[in-house]
């Protein structure tokens, strides 16, 4: 029986580089992963932003009704806050973009 089991491990182990080989036309079609992963990453991007937009706002807000007279700088702060948090959703959206045309 051992015999046997070593002549089909040899030979199996052969044909193994031909599979490999024969995996060539369908390297080419799996896109609808890369678009998947791409939507999944872009989605999960906005969904923080969104939150780290929310939290930013209610926290100024709260700020300035503690401190009316500190408004102008709150708000100054706030909004270069919120401008580089949109700026991680647009570069995600961008890397989503190249992601999905390869390249």
């Amino acid at each position: 029986m051992r015999p046997l089991t070593i002549a089909l491990a040899l030979v199996a182990l052969c044909l193994v580089p031909d599979l490999a080989f024969a995996a060539d036309e369908a390297a080419a079609s799996p896109s609808w992963g890369i678009a998947i992963g791409a939507g999944l990453a872009m989605g999960l991007a906005v969904l923080g932003a969104g939150i780290g937009q929310g939290i930013a706002a209610g926290n100024a807000v709260a700020g300035i009704a503690r401190n009316p007279g500190a408004g102008g700088a709150i708000a100054t702060q706030m909004i270069i806050g919120l401008a580089l948090i949109e700026s991680l959703a647009l570069i995600s959206f961008v890397i989503a973009i190249l992601l999905t045309f390869k390249v």
